[in-house]
């Protein structure tokens, strides 16, 4: 019964965890664009997915333990980095919606001719590790949400993070010639920018009250 308990309770924090992957994954750039051309082509897909999600788990485990070991003994530091956290979703939601407003489509067809696989990973690893916004989100911002969250549940959201990675990179690379005339489309870019929005807002929302409820 105990097991059965801590799983249901598990469940909304891994959630919370898939929905801020997602909401912070699911935008146009250069790493998605990448998976995407190499979905089309049909190169190294498994090989690239695989080190886009595995990379992603990496950051975002070390973000979940590292913060909460940091913040372990800091209870202040942890509710203003809550706090700081909401306010980060509440402008990114914004910013969501408004590109819902404009028109734009991810591009493909300017990325390049063929490559090997240590050329594929090379790149992948470019897009992703030198990116600073991949820290600021991965390490920082899901970092510090999943600190948040109970010791036992943390990994549950760390999970829940991850799986948005790997979710949505496997549907770029191996779903690319379905998806790719769907992501040519400002109009579903438009929505999809319109749902990452609402997203962020009630997650933000839900960190407040988190931060609330401990005062």
């Amino acid at each position: 019964m105990g097991v059965q308990t801590s799983v249901v309770w598990a469940w909304p924090v891994f959630a919370q965890g898939l929905l801020l992957g997602l909401g912070l994954i699911v935008a146009i750039g250069a790493q998605n664009a990448f998976v995407l051309r190499q979905g089309l082509r049909r190169e190294h897909v498994g090989s690239v997915v695989a080190f886009c999600a595995v990379a992603d788990a990496v950051l975002i485990t070390a973000g979940v333990y590292g913060m909460a070991q940091a913040l372990g003994d800091r209870p202040m530091l942890a509710r203003g980095l809550a706090l700081g956290g909401a306010a980060f979703l509440a402008v990114y939601g914004w910013r969501a919606l408004q590109r819902a407003r404009q028109i734009s489509a991810l591009d493909v067809t300017s990325m390049g001719q063929g490559m090997s696989r240590g050329a594929a990973l090379a790149q992948a690893a470019a897009f992703t590790l030198l990116n600073p916004h991949v820290y600021l989100d991965a390490v920082l911002l899901v970092g510090s949400i999943g600190a948040q969250q109970p010791a036992p549940l943390q990994s549950w959201f760390a999970a829940g993070a991850s799986t948005a990675s790997l979710l949505w990179f496997s549907a770029l690379g191996f779903g690319a010639r379905w998806l790719a005339p769907w992501f040519a489309k400002p109009r579903a870019w438009q929505v999809l920018d319109a749902l990452m929005g609402l997203t962020m807002w009630v997650l933000s929302a839900l960190l407040v009250r988190h931060v609330v409820q401990g005062l």
